[in-house]
């Protein structure tokens, strides 16, 4: 399997468990918080690896205590740390607030993320001479997203973007863009249309992101699963596998690391969708967020016990 080129963040994770998320000017009371490696770059990077993917991560992270763990936790999962940069900063920081229901609110501080430079990038094109997908974000500087996206095509590798948190993306950059994958939220602020309760006009924001040049879009949809289209117009509805809601953290960055792998593997794109649902069902019936995301023996133990929607 050819490599997966991940460029993207490397975070620490300051969780706060609480009973309901709170209200504008509201203190809330927390009854357990926890430090855990996170980060979009680095979730998605582990969730690649876990699915059996071949991944290299490129970052930055800082000169404390946590980036030296972080670093060291990335190894364990197997994927690749060469290419992660050493900065004179503090790691990048998340800290989220997990209600009861699972659902979380996040705040990021860039840290070392915000020190990587499209000079630090200029390995990129060493890195695709073996490898056939990049996947990046949006939490690094936006010049470093675009480089990469652009060193990619022109070396004919294939793009996925998740483009979280939501940024305007200039009309030049969408044909350069193989795969989006995006949420409610980030397909509401990327075309301006409003989703309805129902989801009835999704494939309305998903038939405008194609027509800007992309040539796959997947809407993710918690609860209600999710949506793919592509520029010859085939639309394939996921439904989501029924668990208990724990922490929704890392479940979009489990799924797409999913998904990417088993394109890799050559499962035709429905199964593949299935196969991402199951791991993020599993990813968000647990706490954490790399701690979270399963293995690729674990989703297949899941497919063979449960069926989407049940």
């Amino acid at each position: 399997m050819e490599n997966i080129v991940v460029v993207g963040s490397i975070n620490m994770d300051f969780v706060c468990y609480i009973r309901k998320l709170p209200l504008p000017g509201e203190t809330v009371q927390s009854y357990k918080t926890e430090t855990k490696s996170g980060g979009k770059g680095a979730n998605q990077a582990v969730a690649a690896a876990l699915s059996g993917g071949k991944v290299t991560l490129v970052g930055a992270v800082g000169n404390d205590f946590y980036s030296r763990d972080i670093v060291s936790g990335l190894k364990s999962f197997q994927v690749n740390t060469d290419r992660i940069l050493w900065k004179d900063s503090d790691i990048g920081t998340a800290f989220i607030a997990v209600d009861e229901s699972g659902q979380n609110s996040i705040v990021l501080s860039e840290g070392a993320n915000g020190c990587l430079t499209v000079e630090d990038l200029v390995i990129l094109p060493e890195l695709f001479a073996e490898s056939s997908v990049l996947l990046v974000q949006n939490e690094i500087p936006w010049n470093c997203t675009r480089f990469a996206l652009e060193a990619a095509k022109q070396q004919g590798i294939q793009t996925y973007v998740n483009p979280a948190p939501a940024l305007a993306i200039p009309e030049e950059v969408f044909p350069l863009i193989d795969v989006l994958i995006l949420n409610e939220s980030e397909a509401e602020y990327i075309t301006s249309v409003k989703l309805n309760e129902d989801l009835s006009n999704v494939k309305q924001a998903a038939s405008q992101i194609l027509a800007s040049g992309v040539r796959e879009v997947i809407v993710t949809l918690g609860e209600n699963g999710s949506f793919y289209m592509n520029k010859e117009e085939e639309v394939i509805f996921t439904p989501a596998f029924s668990v208990n809601t724990v922490d929704t953290t890392a479940a979009g960055d489990t799924f797409i690391g999913s998904l990417i792998v088993a394109r890799q593997q050559g499962l035709a794109i429905r199964d593949a969708l299935q196969q991402a649902s199951a791991a993020s069902a599993i990813a968000v019936s647990r706490a954490g967020a790399q701690e979270s995301i399963p293995t690729a023996d674990e989703v297949h133990l899941f497919l063979n016990n449960n069926k989407a929607g049940n």
